[in-house]
C-alpha cells in the first residue's frame, strides 16, 4: 500500500506554511501540449505519409490494430518529443496528446501501439523499403524548399560528413574504429543549404559499418541528390563541399563530369608539403614578428599519381599556431577546388563554413539521440536513424516557422523545452477539442506566431 501511494503522490510537509501534496491523477493531461505544432509541420510537409508509403505491410489484415502510417507517426512524434526508446510506449499509450497527433480521440480513443508492436515494426522493413524511405526524405526536403524559395535560388551547397555512432552490444556490422577509438557505426549525414542562408537542411542519414572509409557511398548519394536538385532548381549553381578523406580520383572525376563546383579537403603528402615550404617559412617569420598565430594562403597546380592526366587547383593554408605555454606548431592545410576566387576567400569564407554542419550533427546526437542504435539488426537500426532524421526535419521546419522570433536559431533541445514541453489539460466535446495551456507561459507570443505560420487562425 505504501509503495502504491508513493508511486501516485508526494507530500512536502514543511516547504510552505501548509503541507503541499502532489498527485499524479490528471487523467486528461499531458506534458506535450505544444506538440500539436509538430503535427502541423508534418501535415505541411506530408512527411510521415510519404515515409509510410515506402513500407510494405506483410501482416495479416484481420489482425492489424495499428496501421503502418500510425506506427511511423507514433515513433516520429515520440522521437521529436524526446522519447527515443520504444520502451517509452508503455507509459505513453494513453497520453491524450500522443493519441491526438495520430488522429485519435484524445480521451476515448484507442491506446497507442505497445513496445513489442513497435519493436516488430522496426525489425520488419527490408533493404528496399529503407532505400525508398531515404529517397522520400530527400524528395520531401527538396520539394518544401522549392515551394518556399521558387526561383530565388542562385547557389545550392551540398555537405556530406561522416560521424561516429558508438555501439555497446552485439549489433550487426559494428566494428572497432581506430580513429574514434571505439566500437561503432560510421553513418553519413547529408545537408543542403540555399544561397546565403545559415541553416543546413538534413536530407539523408545513412548508417554504415564501423570500418567504412569516409567516402564510401558518397558518389551514390551525390548523384541522386544533384539530379533532384537540378530538376527542382534548374538555374541554380551547385557547390559540393566535403572534408578530408573524400578527395579520391573517382569522386573528383564524377563531380567534374556532372559539372558542379567543389571544394574538398585533402590530406597532406610529401609533394604538397614541399610545395608549401616557402609559404610556411613566411608564416613562421610573420608569427615571430607578431607574437601570435599567423597564416598565409597560396595555391598550386597538383596532380597525384592517380590523376596524372589532370592537374587540379590546390589551395594552401600555411599556418603557425602559437598557444600560451607551448612551442609554435606548423599547421599546413590543403584543399582541392575548381572555384576561381582568391585562396584566402575560398578557404576562410567558403570551405571553413562547412564547420557549421558539426552543429547540426551535435543536434542530432544530443537533441534527438540519433545514436540510439541498440537493435541487433542493422536494418532495424537504419530504420531508427531514418525516423530520427525525419524528426529532425520536422524540428527544422519548426525553427523555420519561428523566423523573426526568439526561437529562430534555437537548438532542438531548446525548441522542445520552449515550445513542446507544455503542461496541457485536454477538453473534448461533441463539436471540438480544446487544449488548455498555461496562461503564464513565457513563450506564448512565439508559440502563437509559429502556430499561425503552420496554418492556425485566430480562434
Amino acid at each position: 500500500m505504501i509503495e502504491h501511494i508513493t508511486g501516485q503522490s508526494a507530500l512536502f510537509p514543511d516547504l510552505l506554511r501548509r503541507p503541499v501534496v502532489v498527485k499524479f491523477d490528471q487523467r486528461h493531461g499531458s506534458s506535450d501540449g505544444g506538440a500539436i505544432l509538430l503535427k502541423a509541420c508534418d501535415e505541411r510537409l506530408g512527411l510521415s505519409e510519404r515515409l509510410a508509403a515506402c513500407l510494405a505491410d506483410a501482416r495479416q489484415p484481420g489482425k492489424v490494430e495499428h496501421s503502418i502510417c500510425d506506427l511511423v507517426r507514433q515513433r516520429l512524434y515520440g522521437i521529436a518529443c524526446g522519447y527515443a526508446d520504444c520502451n517509452d510506449a508503455a507509459r505513453l499509450a494513453e497520453d491524450p496528446m500522443q493519441k491526438l497527433m495520430l488522429g485519435r480521440d484524445p480521451v476515448k480513443g484507442a491506446a497507442l501501439a505497445s513496445q513489442p508492436t513497435l519493436s516488430r515494426f522496426e525489425n520488419a522493413p527490408r533493404r528496399a523499403d529503407l532505400y525508398r524511405m531515404g529517397e522520400a526524405l530527400a524528395e520531401c526536403v527538396i520539394e518544401r524548399h522549392r515551394q518556399r524559395l521558387g526561383r530565388r535560388v542562385r547557389r545550392i551547397t551540398i555537405d556530406l560528413d561522416p560521424t561516429d555512432d558508438p555501439t555497446h552490444g552485439g549489433q550487426q556490422l559494428t566494428f572497432f574504429n581506430g580513429h574514434y577509438d571505439t566500437w561503432c557505426y560510421l553513418p553519413m549525414a547529408g545537408f543542403v543549404s540555399f544561397n546565403e542562408e545559415p541553416e543546413q537542411y538534413l536530407f539523408c542519414y545513412v548508417l554504415r559499418a564501423g570500418n567504412a572509409p569516409a567516402r564510401q557511398g558518397a558518389i551514390g548519394i551525390l548523384d541522386r541528390m544533384i539530379e533532384r536538385v537540378r530538376a527542382a532548381f534548374p538555374k541554380a549553381r551547385i557547390l559540393v563541399r566535403l572534408d578530408g578523406g573524400f578527395a579520391a580520383p573517382a569522386l573528383l572525376s564524377f563531380l567534374e563530369e556532372v559539372n558542379v563546383d567543389y571544394i574538398i579537403g585533402m590530406a597532406e603528402n610529401k609533394v604538397l608539403k614541399r610545395r608549401a615550404r616557402r609559404l610556411m617559412g613566411k608564416a613562421r617569420r610573420l608569427s615571430r614578428r607578431r607574437g601570435k598565430t599567423a597564416n598565409i594562403f597560396g595555391q598550386t597546380r597538383y596532380a597525384a599519381k592517380s590523376w596524372k592526366e589532370h592537374k587540379r587547383r590546390v589551395l594552401i593554408k600555411a599556418e603557425v599556431v602559437r598557444l600560451e605555454g607551448r612551442a609554435p606548431k606548423d599547421n599546413a592545410r590543403f584543399v582541392v577546388t575548381n572555384l576561381k576566387a582568391s585562396p584566402r576567400h575560398l578557404y576562410k569564407k567558403v570551405y571553413c563554413d562547412r564547420g557549421e554542419v558539426e552543429n547540426r550533427i551535435k543536434e542530432l546526437h544530443h537533441g534527438l539521440e540519433i545514436d540510439r542504435t541498440s537493435c541487433t539488426s542493422f536494418l532495424a537500426n537504419q530504420l531508427r536513424v531514418l525516423l530520427t532524421a525525419a524528426a529532425y526535419v520536422l524540428m527544422q521546419e519548426l525553427r523555420l516557422s519561428a523566423h523573426g522570433g526568439r526561437c529562430a536559431r534555437a537548438q532542438v533541445s531548446t525548441l522542445r523545452e520552449r515550445l513542446i514541453k507544455l503542461g496541457v489539460w485536454v477538453e473534448r466535446s461533441v463539436r471540438r477539442i480544446v487544449l488548455h495551456l498555461p496562461d503564464a507561459f513565457a513563450y506564448r507570443k512565439d508559440w502563437l506566431r509559429i502556430a499561425r505560420s503552420v496554418g492556425a487562425v485566430p480562434a
